[in-house]
C-alpha cells in the first residue's frame, strides 16, 4: 500500500469502492455498536415501516468512507478528524453500494484534506457529505 505525501495530493483526486452489506454484517455491527433498532434486526417489524424491509445501519454504511481513506486515498497515514453527511435514501441488505470520495480542498500548510463523500445505489444518492482528514506523514 502506497503512503502518499501531502504534496502529491491534488484537488480532483478520486477513489471508489463497491460494497454490499449482508444480514451477517448488520448483525455483527449491531453486537459491536449496541444498535439493535428493529428496523435493522426484525424483518416483520421492518416490513410494516415506510421502508418495507430491513435497512443497513447508517453508521455501518458510513464506515466504508474510513475504509477508503485508510486503504485507497489518501493513505493509511491519515487521521479522520471531521465529517458531515446526510442520508437521502435507505440502503437495504445485499444492495450494491458505490462509494465515491473526491478531494475538494487541500491545505498543505496545515496538512488538511477535505473530501466530498457519497454513496449511491443504482446511481441514486443515498449518502452525501464532506470529510476532513489530517495527513500525518512528514
Amino acid at each position: 500500500m502506497q503512503i502518499l505525501d501531502i504534496n502529491s495530493i491534488r484537488i480532483g483526486d478520486k477513489a471508489e469502492l463497491k460494497r454490499a452489506f449482508s444480514l451477517d454484517d448488520v448483525e455483527k455491527f449491531s453486537l459491536i455498536s449496541g444498535d439493535v433498532n428493529p428496523i435493522h434486526m426484525d424483518a416483520e417489524y421492518a416490513s410494516k415501516t415506510m421502508f418495507g424491509d430491513r435497512i443497513v445501519n447508517g453508521a455501518l454504511a458510513c464506515s466504508m468512507f474510513s475504509t477508503i481513506f485508510a486503504n485507497i486515498l489518501p493513505s493509511p497515514d491519515c487521521i479522520y478528524v471531521k465529517t458531515q453527511y446526510t442520508f437521502f435514501k435507505p440502503i437495504y441488505l445485499n444492495q450494491s453500494v458505490d462509494y465515491v470520495v473526491e478531494i475538494i480542498n487541500v491545505n498543505y500548510e496545515k496538512r488538511r484534506v477535505k473530501f466530498e463523500i457519497g454513496a449511491l445505489v443504482d446511481d441514486k444518492k443515498c449518502i452525501a457529505g464532506t470529510a476532513e482528514l489530517y495527513i500525518s506523514n512528514e
